[in-house]
């Protein structure tokens, strides 16, 4: 759900607005029941800016302001995007069309849940269950527009999503920017899924097209034998002479029928291993992404809550190291206070060392007898550090894991195999 937004008593568009688009202060809309649902331009000016920063993202509202023709909107911030939207949904032409198509589409399996309703007592309780769940984006936008709404109730619901605008403006600065990566990574994780998909369908037609080619040839071996047959049928005073020629013909031919049916059925072995391949990495994307959305979807825990863990690799104060500890070895350490909050999301306890950044390597040995499962990304880590941790986890039988990147989610996903790992399942070591 984009986050939601108060009331605000102007909002200027990308560009300087016309004189015609400024408008009066906003009132209430009409309490007769409406006999369809109602367009934003048909609801009253002073719902605008909640309907836009609840109902719609700003990459979503982004995408209809390009559609519409505004050229700086691929640049604008989300806060001038806003601006612009609650401007746009006041407009009955063309792009105010957009807009609302933009929203229908979005919430079409809300407004179609609610099109048995008709009255406001059953709209309200539809409102409350899908407030109670949570639910807020497409419910408010179903109720809102909806021709069973009375003045009563937009005024209750509208209450509620304001007052909820002030409960997200107090959340935690820092849960608000991880929640802003998170995004981010989730949509980089769709745009690889969507490439993986399409390599996937080119290979599939590769192999098709290499499966066609096998048939041809099968075919022109099957022609071969059958002019060899002929041969036989032919008088014995031509036959001999026939067969010689033909003969010589069809080893040649065979021959390179055969090189080319092994050519072919190379190149389609090599083209299976090329798809399993990326079977596998769309796989491991998706599980990926499933994390994150899982995430996204979690109780929002507040990173203050993370263990606090010193730098040099050494546990935290309280902590019993050895039992169920992680240690992190190199990445990011601007990262470091968000892997604290992750693992501490999980329950881990989670040891840090930079790998010999700033933290000697001297202390790395330290720091693995502390732990019990080590982690460390192979794209941010040294030679010397990553060759200390796999002699040390070898001679010590530890688990050890190298991760694909010193990103979020690699991390979080080795730290939910350390959780799933203290509640019976067990990491292999490395080898």
């Amino acid at each position: 759900m984009p986050l939601l937004s108060g009331y605000h008593a102007s909002h200027a568009p990308l560009a300087k607005l016309p004189a015609t688009a400024q408008r009066s202060a906003p009132s209430f809309g009409a309490t007769a029941k409406r006999s369809g649902r109602a367009k934003t331009w048909e609801i009253s000016s002073h719902f605008h800016c909640s309907i836009i920063g609840t109902c719609l993202t700003a990459g979503e509202l982004r995408q209809v302001l390009i559609k519409v023709g505004e050229g700086d909107a691929r640049s604008a911030g989300d806060h001038a995007l806003h601006s612009r939207g609650v401007w746009l949904a006041g407009q009955k032409g063309v792009p105010g069309k957009l807009l609302n198509k933009a929203l229908d589409r979005r919430h079409e399996s809300m407004i179609r849940r609610a099109t048995s309703i008709d009255s406001a007592e059953e709209l309200q309780r539809f409102w409350r269950d899908a407030f109670d769940r949570g639910d807020i984006s497409g419910a408010y936008w179903t109720v809102m527009t909806h021709p069973a709404a009375n003045e009563k109730l937009v005024r209750e619901v509208f209450g509620e999503v304001h007052m909820l605008s002030h409960l997200v403006g107090s959340a935690s600065r820092l849960d608000i920017a991880r929640l802003t990566e998170l995004q981010r990574q989730a949509e980089e994780k769709d745009d690889k899924i969507a490439k993986q998909e399409r390599r996937l369908a080119a290979a599939a037609a590769e192999r098709v097209e290499m499966l066609r080619e096998i048939e041809q040839l099968r075919e022109a071996l099957r022609r071969a034998q059958a002019a060899n047959d002929t041969v036989g049928s032919l008088g014995e005073a031509r036959a001999d002479e026939a067969r010689g020629g033909v003969s010589s013909a069809n080893a040649a031919h065979s021959e390179l029928l055969a090189g080319r049916l092994a050519t072919a059925r190379q190149e389609t072995q090599r083209e299976q291993q090329r798809a399993e391949r990326a079977e596998a990495e769309l796989s491991r994307l998706r599980l990926e992404n499933d994390q994150i959305e899982a995430l996204l979807l979690g109780d929002g825990s507040s990173v203050g809550d993370a263990v606090t863990t010193p730098a040099s690799g050494m546990a935290p104060s309280g902590a019993s190291a050895g039992e169920g500890a992680v240690l992190y070895v190199g990445g990011r350490r601007s990262l470091y206070d968000r892997l604290r909050s992750l693992a501490s999301d999980h329950g881990v306890t989670l040891l840090l060392h930079d790998g010999g950044l700033e933290d000697s390597t001297t202390l790395l040995p330290a720091a693995l007898a502390q732990a019990t499962t080590v982690v460390f990304p192979v794209d941010h880590i040294s030679h010397t550090a990553a060759g200390i941790i796999k002699r040390s986890c070898r001679e010590s039988g530890k688990a050890y894991m190298p991760l694909r990147s010193a990103g979020l989610t690699s991390f979080l996903a080795a730290i939910r195999d350390a959780a799933n790992a203290g509640q019976g399942r067990t990491l292999r070591a490395g080898e």
